[in-house]
């Protein structure tokens, strides 16, 4: 065949695929008006993780998985838009790692909210002025974020998906590199490049801001400063790319969760969240975290943050493989509520190990 023949016969794939979709996106409607009738939320992330599982289980090639999950990702946005339009809260400005994780887990046909703090982020979704939010939890090298920590110890949401994303942080600047006097960035930011700063750095000073989108913008207004954040706040700032990749750790990425108010059900493979905290005596924690081990379940993480109520006593994080309405979870909770003060589940979710 032909060159000319070759792209003749795209050309009449693409018009098939089109018309399929459109085949796909009414169905859609028809479920949209199922739900509002009947009740449910838009946003299902066990159908979610069922659909995506599916697509791979089908592909045969030569298209890699992670092609046919992006397409599939971004015609589940639009299914959204033909529901009800999801608004999604992140940590703004545009340009900051959670605006690109948002993008990449929900595409472009949501509503996006930018907002200056992770707390506000829990309020709009516990207000139900955003359908859901995505709030960086845990980093690969720098540990857990301590705002989003913080902010589930009196927040009403529930934790219903999670996802990964690599990060690459970038030193973004309109000057040369030896006249930066000032770095903008995240604290976590500046702990995952410590080692790049200390090395590149003698006298210029580091100064902690809301947001990494937040430091390119400062950056762009200000002479002879540098931010540290994503390639996508360079370009939407207006800054040059001075250094690349200057994490400390090559493979350095960052877990988010998506909070909302809805409970999800088990899909067989998840993972659940708790937020705990003991009283001040010795092997109090321990305790707690036997009674997991007595009841088969595999702890996936652990986090600790000093209660703001009481001196000494700390509120713990937890997270464990397996659906908090499984028989074997429902008797270790509990049992471990009679070792702590106070004992809530934050969510049980799919369970994902997959960069976006």
């Amino acid at each position: 065949m032909s060159l000319e023949d070759l792209r003749k016969k795209i050309d009449d794939i693409d018009s098939k695929l089109v018309e399929l979709l459109n085949e796909r996106a009414r169905v859609v409607v028809k479920v949209g008006k199922y739900k509002d009738k009947n009740g449910g939320p838009i946003y299902a992330p066990h159908r979610e993780k069922a659909v995506l599982e599916k697509i791979s289980r089908a592909n045969t090639g030569p298209l890699p998985d992670k092609t046919l999950t992006a397409i599939w990702r971004e015609m589940m946005s639009g299914s959204f838009f033909l529901e009800r339009p999801l608004r999604i809260a992140f940590l703004g400005p545009e340009g900051s790692f959670s605006h690109s994780a948002a993008m990449l887990k929900f595409g472009q046909s949501v509503d996006y909210e930018a907002v200056a703090d992770i707390r506000t982020i829990f309020n709009e979704v516990s207000k139900g002025h955003s359908d859901l939010g995505i709030v960086p939890i845990e980093n690969s090298a720098g540990g857990g974020i301590d705002e989003s920590l913080d902010a589930f110890v009196d927040s009403d949401v529930y934790i219903c998906a999670e996802v990964y994303m690599a990060i690459h942080h970038n030193l973004l600047a309109n000057c040369k590199l030896e006249d930066v006097k000032e770095v903008y960035s995240k604290p976590e930011v500046f702990a995952q490049c410590r080692k790049w700063l200390s090395d590149t750095f003698t006298g210029a000073k580091t100064i902690a801001v809301a947001s990494s989108a937040r430091a390119a913008q400062m950056a762009a207004e200000k002479p002879y400063t540098a931010a540290i954040g994503s390639t996508a706040a360079a370009d939407l700032y207006g800054l040059k790319i001075v250094c690349e990749n200057i994490e400390d750790v090559p493979n350095n990425v960052t877990r988010f969760l998506i909070i909302g108010k809805q409970d999800t059900p088990p899909t067989g493979d998840d993972k659940t969240s708790l937020l705990f905290s003991t009283a001040h005596k010795a092997g109090a924690l321990v305790d707690v975290l036997e009674v997991f081990r007595d009841h088969g379940l595999n702890l996936a993480n652990i986090e600790s943050r000093p209660s703001k109520k009481r001196e000494w006593e700390y509120y713990f994080f937890v997270d464990f493989v397996g659906h908090k309405s499984s028989e074997q979870a429902q008797k270790a909770l509990e049992a471990a509520k009679k070792h702590c003060l106070q004992l809530s589940v934050l969510g049980s979710y799919p369970k994902n190990d997959k960069l976006l």
